[in-house]
């Protein structure tokens, strides 16, 4: 009897101290692509999908894709935010308006966006300094667009895929539908 208890109380030590080390992915301030400050949390109970996105690159067409997604599962609680980066061969040099436009013109993009920013070295942006760090469970720098970051609705994140999982492969819209539950 006493194992037993020291195992829970081991296991409600090691859940706490994992939640502690976390980041807060929720709470973490971003500005959406008309520069109004906002953050992930304004989205509550949903299944985020963090996309770094670019509009001059080989992997844009999945713009397509997202979009696709987004309005397949948005009504049960999908979020899709996209964050244009520029540090992966000047692939986004526009502003944010010139961005807006070539994704609701080119694509129909109808999901959040968001302001340009930095997704790795010393000058990356906050949200993704704590997707790509030690504490996030799927550590290491972005090696090109459109890499895709699942959050859950508790705010953890679940999975980290790499540029070329499409959109709608199914290694991740299993993990989607999981996440948003049946």
């Amino acid at each position: 009897m006493k194992r037993r208890a020291f195992l829970l109380a081991l296991s409600i030590l090691m859940t706490s101290l994992q939640a502690a080390s976390a980041p807060d992915l929720l709470n973490i301030p971003v500005n959406d692509i008309s520069g109004k400050q906002t953050n992930l949390g304004a989205h509550p109970g949903k299944v985020i999908l963090v996309v770094n996105v670019a509009s001059k690159c080989g992997y844009t067409r999945q713009y397509e894709g997202l979009e696709a997604l987004y309005k397949k599962y948005k009504d049960r609680g999908l979020v899709i935010a996209g964050f244009p980066s520029n540090e992966f061969g000047g692939q986004e040099p526009g502003s944010d308006e010139e961005i807006l436009k070539f994704c609701t013109s080119k694509f129909n993009v109808t999901f959040p966006m968001f302001s340009k920013i930095s997704v790795n070295g010393s000058g990356a942006h906050p949200l993704f300094a704590a997707l790509t760090g030690s504490a996030a469970g799927h550590p290491g720098p972005i090696k090109w667009n459109f890499n895709k970051f699942l959050i859950g609705k508790d705010g953890s994140l679940i999975q980290r895929y790499e540029s070329k999982v499409e959109p709608d492969s199914q290694e991740l819209v299993a993990a989607i539908e999981s996440a948003l539950g049946k």
